[in-house]
């Protein structure tokens, strides 16, 4: 019993201690934006009169709502068709016997390997090629392809623990594959889709290298790649830069906490297993 308590204790220690560690880095940077402008943020000290304008010049100077626009359009552009794909491919994969189905998951899985920078120079001189140079399909369409690996493998590792024999009850009721895919495997997987899409969602929103490298005009970027450009042109005013890197964060702050129930559900449901 003692023993137990003493697990209790120091598991619960632990997560203080984590969460402590997690959220000094914020409150730094929110006390830090609080500050008067032109001063120099020293330490972690909470200004006596704190600034909360900061955060309207910030978002008036960096243009932010021409960067929300954007950076929604290319998350729209990416999510929705890199969760089919995957859900498809996954499907495909996990529950049907394809031709060739090892070779392809086992070139998926060499994907995941592949970090981004190492390709981020052929993908300059494709879309230079393709005349996509500064548009937001200069970040798209890299991006579907890009997680498409991890993606697929998402989805099949879910699709490949759902038990064969409600596959082969839908076959003896006469659904086709399209059928047994929609109204069948796909209802199950909502869970397991719900946590892609968010992390789909989190990836996009977050992405600064193939923004700042592929796209000039920082309106077109996903408003992490445009804070480049805005810490160049308000880089010597760290009290306007803090506050504009908690705007960024913001978003993808509040759908993680909005869904992470959905999120939880599907790591429980073995999403990750296969």
């Amino acid at each position: 019993m003692n023993l137990s308590r003493r697990e209790n204790l120091t598991g619960r220690v632990f997560l203080i201690v984590l969460i402590l560690v997690t959220l000094l880095p914020f409150v730094s940077m929110l006390s830090a934006a609080l500050q008067p402008r032109g001063t120099v943020p020293s330490g972690l000290t909470w200004p006596s009169d704190p600034q909360w304008g900061n955060f309207a010049d910030a978002f008036t100077v960096s243009n932010m709502g021409a960067l929300l626009r954007s950076s929604l359009l290319i998350v729209a552009g990416v999510v929705p068709v890199s969760v089919l794909i995957a859900t498809m491919a996954g499907f495909g994969l996990g529950q049907l016997r394809v031709p060739g189905g090892r070779i392809v998951f086992g070139l998926l899985l060499l994907g995941l390997t592949l970090p981004f920078e190492a390709v981020v120079t052929p993908l300059y001189y494709q879309m230079q090629d393709l005349g996509l140079l500064n548009t937001r399909w200069a970040i798209i369409l890299p991006l579907i392809g890009l997680y498409m690996p991890f993606a697929v493998f998402w989805m099949r590792a879910h699709f490949s623990n759902v038990p064969v024999e409600l596959s082969e009850a839908a076959r003896v009721d006469g659904s086709t594959t399209w059928q047994l895919f929609w109204r069948v495997q796909v209802p199950l997987a909502r869970p397991a889709i719900a946590s892609l899409t968010i992390l789909m969602f989190l990836w996009t929103w977050n992405q600064f290298l193939l923004a700042i490298v592929l796209v000039d005009d920082p309106a077109k970027r996903t408003m992490a790649g445009a804070l480049g450009a805005f810490q160049g042109q308000w880089g010597t005013d760290l009290v306007l830069l803090c506050a504009g890197s908690l705007l960024i964060l913001t978003p993808t702050l509040i759908v993680f906490l909005i869904f992470q129930r959905q999120f939880i559900k599907a790591l429980i449901q073995g999403s990750l297993k296969g």
